[in-house]
């Protein structure tokens, strides 16, 4: 009986992986928010063992939908502090620790 308690309290502090997008910060108009989170979502999936060619992806791709300097950060434990034009920034979380910041400078 005791075992079964250890057992139950073992499984209840594992850790929960997210495998959905997790939106953690935001100031982008709800569409382009919308088309942004399902363009990271595809370039991360597609280049799962490559950060570097996603980020490529995503911030290719945003200077063609939505004009020029995009920038892409994508990776695990990094922190970052941007200057970036209004209604332009998008902070989420996907796969569980993979962070990815867009921002469009000025």
């Amino acid at each position: 009986m005791s075992e079964l308690r250890k057992q139950e309290s073992v499984d209840d502090t594992k850790k929960i992986v997210h495998t959905y997008p997790l939106l953690r910060h935001t100031d982008m108009s709800e569409e382009m928010k919308t088309e942004t989170m399902e363009l990271i979502v595809t370039a991360c999936e597609k280049h799962q063992t490559n950060n570097e060619s996603a980020a490529r992806v995503i911030k290719e791709t945003m200077d063609k939908r939505y004009g020029a300097t995009w920038h892409c950060v994508v990776g695990e434990a990094f922190g970052f502090e941007v200057s970036y034009e209004v209604k332009n920034l998008l902070y989420m979380f996907f796969a569980g620790n993979l962070a990815i910041a867009v921002w469009k400078c000025c």
